[in-house]
């Protein structure tokens, strides 16, 4: 039992779900229910389907393309850090009809499934957990996790009720503010490994 709860919670920290809940609830403020079950779907199925391939093939993966986890860093915070300025200046990307298949798709896969629920931390956090533990608590862990993380997400729209449209989108201005800080966190932290490497 040790493994699993040792296993479930650095992994719970590591996707941060009080963190991510604002950024999800700014994307699909205005959606139907029905859009906003598909955008969590594909979100959470995206999360899912990396982090049980990094889970069973992560080391050879990362070695057959030559990246490493700083690689990822750099990556996903710059990729974090050009939705939130779009966000923040132009709000661009919640402007789009994730009605439509394309750009649902785009915005639950990125930046929802990948980095913001699955990110560099989750990632470098599945990879120790199995070293350390094995395969089948980590896979306990990371589906309990992504369970919690769908609860979470359907309760977005009694939030949105709650608090009204205007103290929603001040808290998506805010967590766009925060995301891009994030970003840069992770791209200072990918920058000082390459280099420390």
């Amino acid at each position: 039992m040790n493994a699993y709860l040792e296993t479930f919670l650095p992994l719970f920290v590591a996707i941060n779900l009080p963190g991510i809940l604002p950024f999800f609830i700014s994307m699909t403020e205005g959606l139907s229910a029905a859009d906003r079950r598909r955008l969590l779907v594909r979100a959470v199925a995206t999360a899912f389907v990396v982090a049980v391939l990094i889970l069973f093939a992560g080391q050879l993966i990362f070695e057959t393309l030559g990246i490493t986890l700083n690689d990822l860093r750099v990556g996903g915070g710059l990729i974090l850090l050009v939705l939130s300025i779009t966000d923040l200046v132009f709000a661009d990307y919640r402007r789009r009809d994730p009605r439509d298949g394309a750009d649902a798709a785009d915005v639950g896969v990125v930046p929802l499934g990948i980095p913001l629920i699955i990110g560099p931390a989750a990632i470098t956090t599945i990879l120790v957990a199995q070293q350390t533990y094995g395969y089948l608590p980590t896979l306990v862990s990371l589906v309990a996790n992504l369970l919690l993380v769908t609860a979470a997400f359907a309760a977005g729209p009694w939030v949105i009720r709650k608090l009204g449209p205007v103290a929603v989108r001040a808290i998506a201005k805010v967590a766009s503010l925060f995301l891009a800080a994030i970003a840069v966190a992770m791209i200072r932290a990918g920058v000082a490994g390459m280099l420390a490497g």
